[in-house]
């Protein structure tokens, strides 16, 4: 390394060392200044692999309906299952007549063609509900719901005709059978939540033909139409009143949103290059990063005795096959690293990451142009300084060799943000509901199948780390 390079690369560190806090720092004891300042760099190939997620558990804002095919991630195919809010008390007005009941399925975009047909079925569901308090699995199996012999409603159309029936929002509206009309005209059904969902229990709604379009649905409204008629004082003449009883499929209740990948294991191809991660529910990628072999570097490098620093410690995540112009599926926009010993507790408990956080890392897609080419390198960056420092401090202070490598994982995630005086605010990091994917590059430096060395650089760990 050239003179001038070794100079900066010290005042760099140093400069880092100056901001870094105590978790950073996982040594003992200053040593004297005389004792000098050693710097140290490493770079670490990493191992990485494909993981196939069956399910998550979440409370959705939003939810998907149809079925996609993609060649590189397989399958999707998306149905929900919804309770219905009821108006409590409430009491329908004498002489009240009912008229109609529709299903209302609002939604923000559809992906794929928006000319494929949809075929939506409406189910009641007849066998058990939800409990609102339980956490169920997005691969839960409708069977234990409903036997599909009640079929409320039915509408084959395409997202263009949709997007067509109203001008304020894109909408589906499916009618009801006459026979749920009648038997939802029942003032008792009202007097307790208890007693709604006893008498009814929630829908389940599926989607058939093709596999080319899936709706991103933004709220499902059952809506139950009557009127009836009164006689104004001094009038001879009835007046009829016409009125609507929404019930909305939202907070107060419980939804699941199913999602299921039917051909994924047998589609996805397990090339060494590259790794995957799709949502919703899909493929994720686990990283191993090697803390006893990172451990020996630094001891090796840094003479004994001296406190030891990790100044910083860059993840770059490389996406691989992104056109510049629109892809078959979104491309994931944030992503969250994480130990994959605490992904469950980590969403159950909705945890906000944070730059220095040791136990998950937020990234974002970032594009880097190539020179002068006018072409551009995507990627995710994490800075995993922070995490890696505190398990090897812990590691030193049982008195014990670091753990051969440490599991994480890589997962698609929705971010939820407030701006405000210029200053934007995480509120939320969910697991993504929505469809995206990205290949990334892998770990391996060799093709197994041919023993030749892959082309494109694999994903490596660099770390800075000095001794004082």
């Amino acid at each position: 390394m050239k003179s001038y390079q070794v100079i900066l690369l010290f005042f760099l560190s140093a400069l880092m060392f100056s901001c870094t806090d105590d978790l950073t720092n996982y040594g003992s004891g200053i040593q004297p200044g005389s004792d000098g300042i050693s710097i140290g760099t490493d770079t670490f190939h990493l191992s990485t692999e494909n993981i196939f997620v069956d399910y998550m558990y979440s409370r959705p804002d939003s939810f998907l309906l149809g079925t996609f095919y993609n060649e590189k991630f397989g399958s999707t195919r998306a149905d929900i299952l919804a309770q219905v809010n009821c108006p409590v008390d409430f009491k329908f007005p004498p002489l009240s007549v009912p008229d109609s009941a529709l299903v209302v399925l609002y939604y923000k975009s559809w992906f794929g063609d928006q000319y494929a047909p949809l075929d939506v079925n409406v189910y009641e569901m007849n066998k058990k509900t939800f409990a609102y308090s339980e956490p169920y699995p997005t691969n839960l199996d409708p069977v234990d719901y409903t036997d599909l012999s009640i079929l409320l409603g039915r509408r084959i159309f395409t997202a263009k005709d949709a997007s067509n029936a109203r001008v304020e929002n894109s909408s589906i509206v499916i009618k009801l059978s006459n026979d749920f009309v009648q038997r939802f005209f029942n003032d008792t059904n009202y007097v307790s939540e208890k007693a709604f969902t006893n008498f009814f229990k929630g829908i389940y709604i599926t989607a058939n033909y093709g596999a080319s379009t899936i709706l991103n649905i933004r709220q499902i409204d059952l809506e139950y139409y009557y009127h009836y008629t009164y006689t104004k004082p001094g009038a001879d003449t009835l007046t009829t009143v016409k009125n609507v009883l929404t019930f909305p499929a939202n907070k107060e209740v419980r939804q699941v949103n199913r999602f299921l990948h039917p051909d994924r294991d047998a589609l996805v191809k397990q090339k060494d290059s590259v790794n995957y991660v799709a949502s919703p529910a899909n493929l994720q990628t686990r990283i191993n990063l090697p803390l006893n072999r990172i451990q020996q570097k630094i001891d090796a490098k840094l003479a004994t005795g001296k406190k030891q620093i990790l100044n910083n410690a860059i993840l770059k995540v490389k996406a691989v096959d992104v056109a510049d112009s629109t892809l078959e599926m979104p491309l994931v926009q944030y992503m969250l690293l994480i130990k994959e010993s605490a992904v469950k507790t980590f969403f159950e408990d909705n945890v906000i990451p944070t730059s220095k956080d040791t136990v998950a890392l937020l990234g974002q897609i970032s594009a880097t142009q190539i020179g002068t080419t006018g072409k551009y390198e995507y990627s995710y960056s994490f800075d995993v300084a922070a995490l890696v420092a505190n398990e090897l401090k812990t590691a030193k202070e049982k008195g014990v060799a670091p753990a051969a490598s440490l599991k994480m994982v890589l997962i698609p995630v929705s971010v939820a943000q407030t701006t405000s005086s210029s200053t934007t605010t995480i509120t939320a990091v969910k697991q993504q509901y929505l469809m995206s994917g990205v290949t990334i590059r892998s770990g391996k430096e060799v093709d197994s199948s041919t023993g030749k060395k892959i082309e494109s650089e694999p994903m490596h760990l660099k770390l800075v780390f000095s001794g004082f």
